[in-house]
C-alpha cells in the first residue's frame, strides 16, 4: 500500500504541473489585474501603470509569467522605470517555494489572505458534508428496507424534486420563506448574510444560528442526489446469496445491513465524496456569495470580478492538489472496505 501512494504521489506531480498551467492561461485572460490598484475612485497615472506592468512580469508572454509565478523571479532583473537600466533583482520566490503572490487588490500576500478563510469555508462545508452523509445513509437505507412502500414512493419524489432544484434558486426560496416572511409574521426567523451578528459578536449560538440556511442549501441538493445512490446499491447488495445466507444462520437484522451489506455497498458513495470533498472545501460560490458567508467561495468570486490572479490562482491550485489526494484516500478506503481490492 505504501510503495502504491508513493507512485500515485509521483504520477501527480505532472499532473498538477500540467493543471496549473491551463488554469494560469485561462485566469491570465479575466481581464485587467492593474484595473483594481487604482481603488475604485481613481485609475492609475501612465507612468506608474507601465511601472507596476514591468515590475509584475505582466508584460512578459505567458509561458514567462508562469514560470516566474512557478520558481520566481530571484533569477531575473527588473527594469521598472523603463530607462534600459536594471533596477533590482526580483523578490518572488514562486509557487514551488510556497509563495503564492501579492494580491493586487488587497496588497497582502494570496495565502495569508487564503488561509484566513479557509476556517469558515471548513466550518460550513464540513458541517454541510456530516449532515448529507448521515440523512443520505438513514434515508436510503430505510428507503431500500421498504422498497414501493407508500414511504419510498414518497421519499423517490422527494428526492426528485430536490436533485431537480438550482441551488442558487433554492437558496434564494429559503431566504425569501424563512428569513423574510417569518420576521413578516412575527416568528422566529434565520439570518440571511454572514457569520454572525455585529452588535452580539462572534459566538457559539450566532454561528450556528447563521449557518442553518446556508447548510440547508447546500445539503438539501446533495442528500436528494446521495440518497437514491445509497438506495440503489443496498437493493443490489441485500439481494446477494452472502446476505441470504447471513439471515438464514440467524443474525440480527442490524449486523446484516451495517456490517454486510452497508460496507459493499459504500464503495460508489465514498467515490462520490472522494470527488466533491475538495471541491466543498473550496466553497461553494454561490451559496457563499448568496448568503455573503466570508469562505473561500466568496472569495474566489471577488477576486474573480477583479481578476487578482495570485488569489484565484492559490486558491485553484489548492483545490487541484486537495482533488488528488482525495483521489488517493478514496482508493485507500476501497481497500479497507473490500478485502478484495488489493494494491501491489
Amino acid at each position: 500500500m505504501t510503495r502504491y501512494v508513493l507512485r500515485r504521489l509521483l504520477q501527480a506531480i505532472p499532473l498538477l504541473l500540467l493543471v496549473s498551467l491551463m488554469l494560469f492561461i485561462l485566469a491570465s485572460n479575466l481581464g485587467d489585474p492593474l484595473a483594481s490598484f487604482g481603488g475604485v475612485r481613481r485609475r492609475l497615472p501612465a507612468k506608474d501603470r507601465e511601472r507596476l506592468t514591468k515590475k509584475l512580469g505582466l508584460d512578459k508572454p505567458v509561458p514567462v509569467q508562469y514560470l516566474i509565478w512557478l520558481v520566481g523571479n530571484d533569477w531575473m532583473e527588473i527594469d521598472a522605470d523603463g530607462d534600459g537600466l536594471a533596477d533590482e533583482r526580483g523578490t518572488r520566490r514562486g509557487v514551488l517555494r510556497g509563495d503564492f503572490g501579492t494580491s493586487f487588490t488587497e496588497k497582502r500576500p494570496a495565502i495569508e489572505i487564503i488561509w484566513e478563510r479557509i476556517p469558515n469555508t471548513l466550518l460550513l462545508m464540513g458541517t454541510s458534508e456530516v449532515v448529507v452523509i448521515v440523512l443520505s445513509l438513514v434515508i436510503g437505507i430505510y428507503s431500500a428496507t421498504r422498497q414501493y412502500s407508500v414511504v419510498d414512493s414518497f421519499i423517490t419524489t422527494l428526492s426528485f424534486v430536490g436533485y431537480s432544484m438550482p441551488i442558487f434558486w433554492l437558496a434564494l426560496m429559503l431566504i425569501y420563506i424563512f428569513g423574510v416572511n417569518f420576521r413578516r409574521w412575527g416568528l422566529p426567523y434565520f439570518p440571511v448574510v454572514g457569520m454572525y451578528d455585529l452588535e452580539v459578536g462572534q459566538t457559539f449560538g450566532q454561528v450556528v444560528w447563521h449557518m442553518v440556511l446556508p447548510v440547508a442549501s447546500l445539503s438539501i441538493v446533495s442528500v436528494a442526489s446521495y440518497s437514491r445512490y445509497v438506495r440503489s446499491q443496498m437493493l443490489e447488495v441485500i439481494n446477494q446469496d452472502y446476505i441470504r445466507t447471513a439471515r438464514a444462520k440467524g443474525l440480527p437484522r442490524k449486523m446484516i445491513l451495517f456490517g454486510h451489506a452497508l460496507k459493499n455497498a459504500a464503495l460508489p458513495l465514498v467515490t462520490i465524496i472522494g470527488m466533491d470533498l475538495p471541491l466543498l472545501l473550496g466553497g461553494s460560490v454561490v451559496t457563499e456569495a448568496i448568503f455573503g458567508w466570508p469562505g473561500m467561495g466568496r472569495l474566489y468570486f471577488k477576486a474573480t470580478n477583479k481578476a487578482d490572479i495570485p488569489v484565484i490562482m492559490g486558491i485553484l491550485v489548492i483545490i487541484s492538489i486537495l482533488v488528488v489526494l482525495f483521489q488517493i484516500a478514496t482508493d485507500v478506503v476501497y481497500a479497507f472496505l473490500d478485502p478484495r481490492i488489493r494494491y501491489d
